[in-house]
């Protein structure tokens, strides 16, 4: 992925509305069907600028999801975190983490379940590997330290972490089909909901 450093001396402002206008912009129209001039004017910028700095819409969408990785990364307590043990008390307080990224960033969970979504668009094969490596790396990074003991021995703890991806797709496109904007406190009710039907069918009797 290729960047024009020149985008790093803007000011930090300047920086934030590239990038939450590439956010509400991919988080709403999906990568294929996103426009980059509506994404330069919502800017502030030109067109050519904005390929200046990322080359093409290929490497901006790239340098958000990137964006979005060290973002998070950055705000998740890693010793608070090292703490939990159990699967979906770890998802809860992902799900805090991403409330304090909404403050600053507030495209940034549209964009990220679109991520997902996108797969299945005809987009190139660079972001769908990238969001497929993305995919299989987070569950072993994340959920390291949990005590997967407490499932039932048929379950399979990453098939329902993939599971909760699904269902947040679904939510997604409904969303998408019906032309309504996603808020975050309803698609954390609704994902709680799922988790909560998928514990009772998962865990142990003894750690529900």
């Amino acid at each position: 992925m290729q960047i024009n450093e020149k985008f790093y001396s803007l000011s930090k402002e300047k920086q934030q509305m590239i990038i939450n206008a590439g956010l509400e912009c991919f988080g709403k129209y999906g990568y294929q069907k996103a426009n980059t001039e509506k994404i330069a004017l919502k800017a502030g910028i030109s067109k050519a600028l904005l390929f200046h700095y990322f080359i093409n819409k290929k490497n901006f969408y790239l340098f958000l999801c990137d964006f979005c990785k060290e973002v998070s990364a950055n705000l998740l307590e890693v010793d608070e975190m090292m703490k939990i043990t159990d699967f979906f008390e770890l998802i809860d307080f992902s799900m805090q983490t991403k409330w304090k990224i909404m403050t600053k960033y507030p495209y940034m969970a549209n964009f990220a379940l679109n991520a997902f979504y996108s797969q299945k668009e005809k987009t190139t094969s660079d972001v769908n590997k990238y969001i497929q490596t993305e995919l299989n790396s987070s569950f072993d990074i994340y959920f390291r330290n949990i005590d997967f003991s407490k499932f039932k021995e048929n379950a399979e703890p990453k098939f329902i972490y993939q599971m909760l991806v699904m269902l947040s797709e679904g939510y997604l496109s409904e969303k998408q089909r019906t032309n309504t904007p996603i808020i975050f406190d309803e698609a954390t009710k609704e994902l709680k909901k799922w988790q909560d039907i998928l514990k009772q069918a998962s865990y142990k009797e003894e750690y529900l």
